[in-house]
């Protein structure tokens, strides 16, 4: 097939661009590189069925030009990170609800197959861990920005279904919670990024607020493989699906086990919210994903542990900064 990921050159669209080269597909990539990077798809840049444009969702002749050419789309193309969200509001809903829209229209008078990536932001402030896709939303108040990514994600996820209903457009949505690995920039908030950056330099690894909040950290390779799972079943169709690892830990048990990882004589320094978002911001105590309809579909089981990711993680990061990975780890 040929298959258009728009949001390509970033982090998740990068991995899913070369899965997709791996089982035989031809990939145009379209992204504004506005937070994507040409670095990550060194590895296969010069691939002969990939084709990398430099270009924005919100120009709807292109993108309507490549979806027309395209069997598939991932929309992948997204304001990306909660520092990045709070720095630039207005940009990021403008590409996160005008961008989508655009694609599904697109897709809608090509009648392409579609999978949408959503977000776990969706569940807001819910406490009725894990989150399954039906529980119902809970979100903070509107002068919080933070929030608005949240909104914006869950406008993209109502446009989808609105298609689905009216116009039969074949789409799946996906919620992503916390998808980390290779390639992953600490430039946007990214925690384990961030963490890794800081311990392997010795420097204090920041933790926010009073750590005890909690998260599933997910490979990027499972997400990946799920999300192949997911667009290649005509059962999933018009469905919305959790994504992601269920392995639950605090963000202070993560810098901890980063720092042994490491062989890292950094301390872990508590530093308040607003110190480092201002007062745009709140957060979640949990967020956990329900995976048993992803399960029930089409059989996806993550694959990948916390350790076995944040070794990767760090080996990649020792690579990029041209020093050895710590003693134990296998190389990269």
């Amino acid at each position: 097939m040929r298959v258009l990921v728009t949001g390509g050159a970033g982090f998740i669209g990068s991995h899913l661009s070369e899965a997709l080269l791996e089982r035989g597909d031809e990939v145009w990539a379209l992204d504004d590189l506005s937070t994507g990077r040409l670095g990550n798809l060194r590895t296969f840049e010069r691939h002969p069925r990939f084709r990398f444009l430099e270009g924005t969702v919100l120009d709807g002749s292109t993108v309507h030009g490549l979806v027309a050419q395209c069997d598939r789309v991932f929309h992948l193309a997204a304001a990306v990170g909660v520092k990045y969200v709070l720095e630039n509001p207005l940009r990021s809903l403008i590409t996160n609800i005008r961008g989508t829209e655009v694609v599904l229209e697109a897709c809608a008078q090509h009648q392409r197959r579609v999978l949408l990536f959503s977000s776990s932001e969706v569940y807001g402030k819910g406490v009725a861990v894990p989150f399954a896709e039906g529980d119902d939303r809970v979100m903070g108040p509107t002068h919080k920005l933070r929030w608005s990514y949240a909104c914006g994600k869950a406008v993209d996820e109502g446009m989808a279904q609105a298609y689905w209903q009216q116009q039969q457009l074949p789409v799946t949505v996906v919620r992503c919670f916390n998808t980390c690995g290779p390639r992953q920039t600490s430039a946007y908030g990214m925690v384990i990024p961030s963490m890794v950056l800081r311990a392997l330099r010795n420097e204090p690894i920041l933790v926010y607020g009073d750590g005890k909040q909690s998260r599933c950290f997910s490979a990027v390779s499972d997400v990946v493989r799920g999300t192949l799972q997911l667009v290649d079943s005509k059962d999933t169709v018009g469905e919305i699906f959790n994504i992601g690892t269920d392995e639950e830990i605090t963000v202070v048990q993560l810098a901890e086990r980063i720092r042994r990882a490491c062989h890292s004589a950094s301390a872990i320094e508590f530093v308040p919210y607003e110190q480092i978002y201002g007062r745009s911001f709140e957060d979640m105590r949990r967020r956990v994903p329900d995976l048993a309809k992803i399960r029930r579909f089409v059989g996806y089981r993550p694959e990948v542990g916390l350790d076995q990711l944040l070794e990767s993680i760090i080996c990649d990061t020792c690579e990029q900064m041209g020093r050895p990975a710590p003693v134990g780890l296998p190389t990269a």
